[in-house]
């Protein structure tokens, strides 16, 4: 029965021991479990602290990309408009070009037919003035006494005549 109820010599050296335990503990382990434990709690709120702060840099590094990317789209944006107009400028002035060479084309093409057909005219007049000196030199050579046989002699020359 001893086990059920212990004895008062058995009480009093499990508190001497306990004490001595507890002393011991106290005076060796107590103070650097402590520290641990105290710089454990330091470290866990400086991590807590750190990922918290990283959160805070990763929500403003979210916030400055997508700054960055909407300046990104509207400098894409102006230089496409940028582009756009120059492709404008750059099509109009080839168009106001090709006018301009087209109208000086035009203008030399109205000044060569125009020349083409003062030379043509004046071969004209001089193949008619021929025409005429050899029609007046065939009538002068022979003489007619009568009209009627002029008529008839002129026409009969005229038809000789073939113009081109």
């Amino acid at each position: 029965m001893e086990l059920v109820t212990p004895g008062l010599g058995l009480i009093f050296w499990m508190v001497i021991s306990f004490s001595v335990i507890l002393f011991i503990l106290k005076k060796f382990a107590w103070k650097p479990i402590l520290k641990a434990l105290k710089d454990r709690e330091i470290s866990i709120d400086t991590a807590l602290k750190s990922a918290d702060k990283a959160k805070e840099e990763m929500e403003k590094l979210k916030t400055d990309n997508e700054k960055i990317i909407k300046e990104a789209k509207n400098e894409r944006d102006n230089l496409l408009k940028d582009a756009r107009h120059v492709k404008d400028k750059i099509i109009s002035e080839a168009k106001q070009k090709a006018n301009l060479e087209a109208k000086i084309i035009i203008e030399d093409a109205k000044g060569k037919i125009e020349s083409e057909k003062d030379a043509a005219l004046d071969e004209i007049k001089n193949q008619v003035a021929d025409f005429s000196i050899e029609i007046a030199e065939k009538i002068l050579k022979k003489k007619l006494e009568k009209s009627n046989d002029q008529k008839d002699f002129i026409k009969e020359l005229v038809d000789e005549i073939k113009i081109n």
